[in-house]
């Protein structure tokens, strides 16, 4: 006697089975500029990434602190807290010391590049006016995904 299935749990199981949807990577983009963080959002919203902006850098610790993203872009250049605080304030807590950051700015002297990537540490930079692939490249490089 064959045993007889019922086609609702079938279904069910067959769901559970399935491989679950790719949960979208939280980024953190901590800017002055509410337009940048709107084309940063562009730029990675096509790439299984949620971007939450936050305009300037008390704001930026705020959502960092709460959201606890697998990635934080980071501007330099703000009026309340610049960026160098913010990076500081994240690497003196233990929450937050592990998140990587790229830093997002205008400031394209070599010197500025040196001094983020060699001195602080910093784990991307990438120089304002950037194009969408160059971000998208230090992102994938930062966190160890593909395009």
């Amino acid at each position: 006697m064959t045993e007889e299935r019922n086609p609702q749990s079938t279904l069910a199981e067959a769901q559970k089975d399935a491989a679950p949807a790719q949960e979208k990577l939280k980024v953190v983009c901590i800017e002055d500029e509410p337009e940048m963080i709107e084309l940063i959002r562009l730029i990675l919203g096509r790439r299984n990434f949620e971007l939450i902006g936050a305009v300037g850098g008390r704001e930026g610790l705020e959502a960092v602190r709460k959201i606890k993203p697998k990635l934080v872009l980071l501007d330099l250049m703000m009026p309340d807290i610049d960026g160098w605080e913010v990076y500081q304030q994240m690497k003196a807590d233990e929450e937050l010391s592990h998140i990587p950051v790229i830093v997002v700015t205008a400031k394209a002297q070599s010197i500025d590049k040196v001094l983020g990537l060699h001195i602080a540490k910093v784990d991307g930079y990438v120089t304002k006016p950037f194009g969408p692939q160059e971000l998208l490249v230090s992102v994938n490089k930062v966190l160890g995904t593909k395009l």
